[in-house]
């Protein structure tokens, strides 16, 4: 598969490009960013090209792995969709219902495969937990932290405008729910949301099956606190989340192994958990907690 990068900030030199460059099954085919001599650099470091038009590019791809802010996102993957082009996204897929919802339109009418990247849901050990607890159900209540310290350390991504803009609900909020989701069911109603120290936040959900969860997410926690807990309680006990093993390249690798399978078998994304609808419905929930937090203050 030809694999065309659309970013060039940091995630994209630390998971996107390395991974793309050495993944055995794609073509790293160029790089596109809003910064062409950003651009420039990237592609040189991977001995790939760069493109200062976005539709050259689209034009010599089958697919394209996007690392840009979620609002430019959202609007250039709609683009590449409609070209005909499989999409690997990011996370959130947009900061607005309205834009995950026209990304997950373009995808649906055009037929194209689309994987979102949730770095959990593409770790073995973390993946083949949360299939575990799926399947055992009977699940009483559960709760999730995703502390980061992006801006009280000092993380690369400190610098994001739309991270500051955002917070951590929108930044590893979708990583919780990607969890949370699968195991207790959709979420029904956010029952509570309020604001902690910095850009942190703290929620209550009810789900389908009649489970409830929290989350509380920052990216402003100290540093010595930073890290990432779930844990469900239930019929069977309790149980928490096992620690990531392996790398960001070897997730994003085998993301890539799921667009490249979800592609090659008609209809095209067919079966694929993590894909472009379920990333519209990460953002709906997300934005029902922000109007909840807005309501309260």
């Amino acid at each position: 598969m030809r694999i065309g990068l659309l970013g060039t900030g940091p995630w994209a030199r630390t998971a996107h490009a390395p991974a793309l460059a050495a993944h055995p099954e794609v073509e790293f085919t160029g790089v596109w960013g809003r910064r062409p001599e950003a651009a420039g650099e990237l592609a040189a470091l991977h001995g790939t090209r760069a493109y200062e038009d976005l539709d050259a590019l689209l034009a010599v791809v089958d697919a394209v792995a996007v690392a840009l802010p979620p609002s430019v996102q959202a609007e250039l993957a709609a683009r590449a969709a409609r070209a005909g082009r499989h999409l690997l996204l990011d996370k959130p897929v947009a900061t607005t219902v309205a834009g995950a919802r026209a990304l997950a339109g373009a995808v649906r009418e055009a037929e194209v495969a689309s994987v979102v990247f949730f770095t959990t849901r593409f770790q073995p050990a973390t993946e083949a937990w949360i299939a575990e607890q799926s399947a055992r159900g009977g699940w009483f209540t559960a709760r999730a932290e995703w502390l980061g310290a992006v801006f009280t350390g000092d993380s690369p991504y400190a610098a994001s405008p739309w991270r500051r803009e955002k917070g951590a609900l929108w930044d590893v909020g979708p990583h919780a729910l990607s969890v949370l989701l699968p195991v207790l069911g959709d979420v029904t109603r956010v029952r509570a949301a309020g604001r902690g120290p910095g850009d942190t936040v703290h929620g209550v959900l009810e789900h389908a099956g009649g489970a409830s969860s929290t989350v509380t997410l920052s990216l402003t926690a100290p540093v010595a606190a930073a890290g990432v807990g779930v844990e469900f309680r239930g019929e069977s006990g309790v149980t928490s989340l096992p620690g990531a093993a392996g790398t960001v390249v070897e997730a994003f690798g085998r993301a890539v192994d799921t667009l490249v399978e979800a592609a090659g078998a008609p209809p095209a994304g067919r079966g694929v958990a993590c894909d472009a609808a379920f990333g519209l419905r990460v953002t709906e929930i997300l934005a029902e907690l922000e109007e909840v937090l807005g309501a309260r203050g």
